[in-house]
């Protein structure tokens, strides 16, 4: 075959393939950081639904807001705890911080229980 082997890549092409892989591979790697970043900050809001409902349901039982903080901590690391008292329902908010990409995102979980320790 005049010019070559046969399916071999025009001499402009050379090196073009390893520019793109070049390119695909660091983006590959962001996105799946950024996927397994999101599953990981899922898992913490589950994690601090639950905390909110044992606190809830801790404090409605009469427990001190301290044997509360410490459910949501043993959780939760580094969750903060908010009590609500209205009417007949106390309620428990928590706050996390965990990290996507570095970068601390806001998490909140809030569940309420009926006030029977009153």
């Amino acid at each position: 075959m005049p010019g070559g082997r046969r399916g071999s890549a025009p001499r402009g092409d050379l090196g073009s393939v390893t520019a793109e892989v070049a390119v695909a591979v660091p983006t590959v790697v962001v996105v799946l950081a950024a996927c397994l970043g999101g599953i990981a900050a899922s898992a913490v809001q589950l994690r601090a639904q639950d905390a909110a409902a044992d606190a809830a349901r801790v404090l409605a039982r009469g427990d001190s807001a301290a044997m509360a903080q410490q459910h949501v901590s043993g959780a939760v690391g580094g969750a903060g705890l908010r009590v609500d008292r209205t009417g007949d329902l106390v309620c428990a908010t928590v706050t996390a911080h965990p990290r996507l990409l570095g970068v601390p995102i806001a998490l909140a979980a809030r569940s309420c229980a009926l006030d029977g320790g009153r």
